[in-house]
């Protein structure tokens, strides 16, 4: 069975990784006033977080049309795919899901005789990131799609995100911080830590500094128990770097690192990082 892979954006893999590994990409759009820019594509980590500091307009971010999906799956259809497994941004953080459910409901029939799995990742960057990767690896090896679909959403439930804001300013310009806004309230001083719950944002603590945030997501990644794999999502080599030293005191495994991306950083900020634990599974603890 041939088996074809599609994720968006936000879900931190490089355009040489896509390539290697035969993953399409389907980018959101990051608007900086009325200049509109294909998240990875037109508008690289580093060029945007320069452009976000230095311009004067906030930006925003757009999901996909349902029309950039549809070709998409007809494209790979066409050159022969039997399935596609498509793993998005959570739901409650973008509409990108939604419109890929919407592209593949509306497909004409005759491509419909090929199934499409859409799955809500109920996560996000450095949380989907490693379930993509080894989902297009067993693609590649020709397992069947309802087998790879199955070891994706195990990795998944696995998978925990911690991350930390330099700033508040970006997530509440942003509008994603939902309940955390009233836990962090109007205190700006601080570096929030973050996580997620079903998919939304949620507050975890409120560190005044840098260091002691590092040092706290090292506590809390600790208390996780066995862990199977590290990945540092990061806005900036610098941050990734310090977090990475702040891991290494509680695990002695490589650590995986990635960018995070525009549409990310958007809300984010420059100076944010986080940090994905992919816990082991009950059998090897």
């Amino acid at each position: 069975m041939t088996v074809r892979i599609v994720t968006d954006s936000t879900a931190a893999i490089s355009p040489q990784q896509a390539e290697a590994l035969g993953i399409t990409i389907i980018p959101l759009t990051v608007f900086f006033g009325e200049d509109a820019y294909l998240d990875g594509i037109e508008l690289d980590n580093a060029g945007f977080y320069t452009k976000l500091q230095e311009c004067k307009v906030f930006p925003c971010t757009s999901q996909p049309s349902p029309t950039v999906f549809q070709e998409a799956y007809i494209r790979l259809i066409d050159a022969g795919a039997d399935g596609i497994l498509s793993v998005h941004v959570s739901s409650k953080l973008s509409g990108t899901y939604q419109c890929a459910c919407a592209a593949r409901d509306t497909l004409p029939d005759d491509v419909k005789k090929i199934p499409i799995e859409i799955i809500d990742s109920e996560s996000v960057s450095v949380g989907m990131f490693q379930a993509v990767l080894q989902a297009a690896e067993e693609a590649r090896m020709g397992m069947g799609l309802e087998e790879i679909k199955a070891h994706l959403l195990e990795q998944l439930s696995r998978t925990r995100i911690l991350g930390m804001l330099d700033t508040l300013e970006y997530a509440k310009r942003g509008g994603h911080l939902g309940s955390a806004a009233a836990f962090f309230g109007n205190l700006l001083n601080m570096k929030p830590l973050i996580s997620l719950k079903d998919g939304a944002v949620i507050p975890v603590e409120r560190p005044h500094t840098r260091s002691k945030a590092y040092t706290r997501i090292a506590q809390l990644v600790s208390d996780m128990g066995k862990i199977e794999q590290l990945i540092i999502g990061e806005s900036n080599e610098e941050v990734g770097q310090e977090l990475a030293q702040a891991l290494k005191t509680i695990y002695q495994g490589d650590i995986l690192r990635c960018k995070l991306g525009a549409v990310l950083g958007v809300h984010g900020g420059p100076g944010s990082v986080a940090v994905a634990v992919i816990t082991a599974k009950k059998s090897q603890e």
